[in-house]
């Protein structure tokens, strides 16, 4: 039996159902214990984003109707008989349910949940026509059988041997991922990443967690450290043992990774490890000497302290970018001017001044930045510079950091363009990235398109690969919000001043005509979008004042759905994309995503419960390099095999493979944050901008977000929120080391 206990307010309604065993005794009466509620698992309605939060419905001998029930409950099948405890209560819009605090599992004993539980995804390959088939031959003694003699499966059509060992080996897998969840429970900790921790340590699991339970931080993804913490303190680790203070600390340095800075200073990492830990300074000062003896930490500057991987990326590329400006290039002489004047009659464009300064600086230098706002000009520069280097035989690779803007950049240029990851060859089968220091690059000239998304470790696989011969040419906008991950290289590649730096500032006249490109620029110098003047016909910029945002909601919606497909041609599930500064509140992604989702893809078919459904837009949230898909990648779940519990979710035209385990990687992405959004451009953008939103409304990022629109883009929100946005041109310092070390 695995037990689930729910935290969180208790909500007992005036005379709740008593209902004990599997009948029903006492009628209304008012109580403040729990009460006992038992029955079948029949089907799951909703599952939310955490996993382990549901709605589903239980059905209970002696009543007609299944029971609505919510609450907490990882992993649910349905067929388990469940034992629960709470108290009902009447929603005001879904009526009467049983809100239950504990969960008391089983599995199932009766043919009927027999065969509901194993055709309700629990394991690959049994689907509800197979589940049939074997409860058929072997009625109540199925689940002895799958787990003890898994040849016997042989006897049921359809099944080979293969698959009936495989059947066998995921049965007794969840087996144990109970067992797993039984322990956490005991020690007070949800355990909804249960098949996460049994994936990753197998039947060590309990064993690892009660050596070291703070390895669940650093090892489990979604486990943070105060979970661990809980577990510590649960098996009796003391508060101020030196171990937590290290395990603390490591986790400070995690959050600062998290917020983009690649080192903290000292006496900030020791506030927040006390604010965090609670326990005197000293032994945190300890824990310091102990990391950075151990190799987990580096001290710079007797006050910076860097993750030591962080430390060690920073300090190569650094090295690694002054080694590649110093060093001599062997490319064939080319002049200048003659080489502008032959590539202007071959494509028939005019350069500008800049851009022929751009392409002689190019040809010049061996690390150039080449950086711009929209409509400057910088993809005719990079056409011409290419067709220039082409015609003399030059090898150029073309690379971005995502999947998206690597597209952008082939089209633009008509070139095949690279993520940087596929130009360096990674392979998680042979141990990362196969272009390397050892087998570098096989070209003369490589060029990164928004660089300003490429974080320090990115950056460092690059140089590692980057031939010293060769050029490296980095193209992104400098005002832009910087990269997710750790860093702010473009931006302190600029500062050092050791790297020449093209500007291009100049707008060119059919940009002009684009009030998106207008604007943006407007709102990157401080001042306030407009609109077209009445009168003047269909424009591709709109700021439509909205205070309240709950009208914002319902304005924005009625965009998506009606507006912009009647008036523009634009498809509301491929083409339109809303960006919202925030996660939370009303005109927050996750609000976004359940109202967008409800409106565009009310009947997909649900996968678990209904945290997912077949049509959705999704977006993978971290890197998969065994997928070969990147965090901010978007894509569409395009069908569900209930047998194998696996979706397909297409990126790009690629299918990529998901089990229903695998699915907390991707996240609805009818909504995301703009953060996110960064190096992908989409034919429609909405961006809700309220004073919901005012501690991060900031300039960079409403110029970022407006820049993302290609052909339309629509500002819903309130002006005093707006203009605060626009005159917010503070920018959060990132602590980095890397411009004064280049």
């Amino acid at each position: 039996m695995t037990i689930f206990r729910n935290s969180g307010t208790k909500r007992t309604l005036p005379e709740p159902k008593v209902e004990t065993g599997m009948g029903t005794s006492n009628d209304h009466k008012t109580s403040d214990r729990l009460v006992t509620l038992e029955g079948i698992l029949d089907r799951l309605v909703f599952t939310g984003d955490s996993g382990d939060f549901v709605v589903a419905k239980l059905a209970v001998r002696g009543r007609r109707e299944t029971v609505t029930i919510v609450g907490k409950l990882p992993q649910p099948h349905p067929g388990e008989n469940l034992v629960l405890k709470g108290n009902w209560e009447v929603d005001k819009k879904f009526g009467e349910q049983f809100r239950f605090q504990e969960a008391h599992s089983t599995a199932p004993s009766t043919v009927q949940g027999i065969e509901k539980y194993l055709s309700s995804s629990l394991i690959k390959g049994i689907g509800p026509e197979m589940a049939s088939r074997i409860t058929a031959m072997f009625g109540a003694r199925t689940l002895d059988v799958i787990e003890e003699d898994p040849q016997a499966l042989l006897k049921v059509p359809g099944i080979g041997r293969v698959r009936a060992e495989k059947i066998s080996e995921a049965f007794r897998e969840q087996k144990n991922i109970r067992e797993v969840m039984l322990f956490l429970q005991t020690h007070g900790v949800s355990p909804t990443y249960a098949f996460k921790i049994f994936k990753k340590y197998g039947q060590a699991s309990v064993d690892v967690v009660s050596r070291n339970p703070y390895c669940l931080a650093a090892d489990i993804p979604g486990i943070g450290f105060r979970s661990a913490d809980r577990i510590a303190g649960s098996l009796g680790v003391d508060m101020r043992s030196p171990l937590r203070a290290r395990a603390g600390i490591l986790h400070v340095l995690d959050e600062i990774q998290s917020e983009g800075h690649v080192y903290f200073p000292l006496v900030k990492v020791l506030d927040r490890s006390r604010n965090l830990l609670g326990i005197d300074v000293r032994i945190l000062e300890n824990a310091v000497a102990d990391l950075a003896a151990s190799g987990h930490l580096t001290l710079e500057s007797r006050d910076r302290v860097y993750p030591a991987l962080m430390a060690r990326r920073e300090n190569s590329v650094a090295e690694r970018i002054g080694n590649l400006v110093t060093s001599p290039r062997l490319l064939p002489p080319i002049k200048v001017d003659a080489a502008i004047s032959w590539v202007e009659g071959r494509t028939g464009i005019e350069l500008s001044q800049a851009q022929k300064q751009a392409v002689a600086d190019a040809l010049e230098h061996k690390v150039l930045i080449i950086t711009g706002g929209p409509g400057t000009g910088k993809t005719t520069l990079l056409k011409s510079l290419i067709c220039i280097l082409e015609a003399k035989k030059i090898r150029v690779a073309l690379a971005a950091p995502t999947g998206r803007a690597a597209k952008r950049l082939a089209e633009a240029t008509g070139r095949e363009a690279k993520t940087l990851h596929r130009l360096l060859e990674y392979s998680p089968g042979e141990g990362g990235f196969q272009r390397n220091a050892a087998r570098p690059l096989e070209v003369d000239v490589i060029v990164v398109d928004e660089a300003s998304m490429v974080d320090v470790s990115l950056m460092h696989y690059l140089l590692c690969a980057v031939p010293v011969q060769a050029t490296l040419l980095l193209v992104g906008d400098a005002d832009q919000l910087p990269s997710v991950g750790p860093g702010n290289v473009l931006g302190d590649l600029i500062a050092s001043g050791k790297i020449h730096t093209v500007r291009l500032e100049t707008v060119f006249r059919q940009a002009r005509s684009s009030l998106i490109v207008t604007n943006a620029h407007l709102v990157n110098e401080g001042h306030m979008p407009v609109n077209l003047e009445p009168g003047e016909g269909l424009s591709d910029f709109y700021l439509i004042e909205r205070e309240d945002p709950d009208e914002a909601l319902r304005l924005l919606k009625e965009m998506v759905g009606r507006r912009i497909p009647d008036r523009f041609g634009l498809s509301p599930t491929d083409d339109v994309q809303v960006l919202s500064p925030m996660h939370k509140g009303t005109l927050g992604t996750e609000n976004l995503n359940r109202e967008l989702r409800e409106m565009l893809n009310p009947s997909g078919v649900p996968i678990r419960g209904d945290r997912f459904r077949v049509g959705d837009r999704v977006m993978q949230t971290r890197n998969n390099y065994d997928k070969e898909v990147f965090n901010g990648d978007v894509g569409r779940i395009v069908s569900y095999d209930s047998e194998w519990s696996e979706a397909i979710v297409e990126f790009d035209g690629r299918p990529v493979t998901y089990h229903v385990s695998e699915m907390d990687e991707v996240s609805l992405a009818y909504a995301v944050s703009v953060h996110k959004s960064q190096g992908s451009e989409y034919p429609a953008v909405i961006i809700p901008v309220t004073t919901q939103h005012y501690v991060l409304l900031r300039r960079n990022l409403l110029y970022t977000a407006m820049t993302r629109g290609k052909r339309l883009v629509i500002v819903i929100g309130s002006p005093r929120a707006i203009k605060m946005a626009v005159e917010n041109r503070i920018v959060e310092p990132r602590y980095t080391g890397l411009a004064e070390k280049v």
